[in-house]
């Protein structure tokens, strides 16, 4: 018997595990107003197409219903997910400051 002709699986380009802080892009609470833009969350699931990440804050729905579990799945290659954005050091330093005060 020949041999099955198949193709790779696609590879990731970010491959994601449970417990990874990650940064997605969604509707959701901030100084008590509601804003889209970048959020950070915890990995809480990955499986083969899609990963479920977990927020500290209220998360919205595109057609705005809150998310009462504070979780939300993406597909692995959605453009809305992504590993955290380092800050630059002025930011930092200006927040360690304001921690200490």
């Amino acid at each position: 018997m020949a041999g099955v002709p198949y193709m790779r699986p696609p590879e990731p380009e970010h491959g994601f595990d449970v417990g990874d802080v990650v940064e997605v892009y969604c509707d959701h609470e901030k100084n008590g107003q509601r804003v889209r833009g970048w959020v950070k969350g915890i990995v809480v699931q990955v499986d083969s197409k899609m990963v479920a990440v977990q927020f500290r804050t209220n998360v919205y729905l595109t057609d705005g219903w809150m998310v009462p579990d504070h979780i939300l799945w993406f597909p692995v290659n959605s453009p809305h997910i992504r590993v955290p954005q380092k800050r630059s050091s002025r930011t930092e330093a200006v927040g360690s400051k304001a921690s200490q005060l």
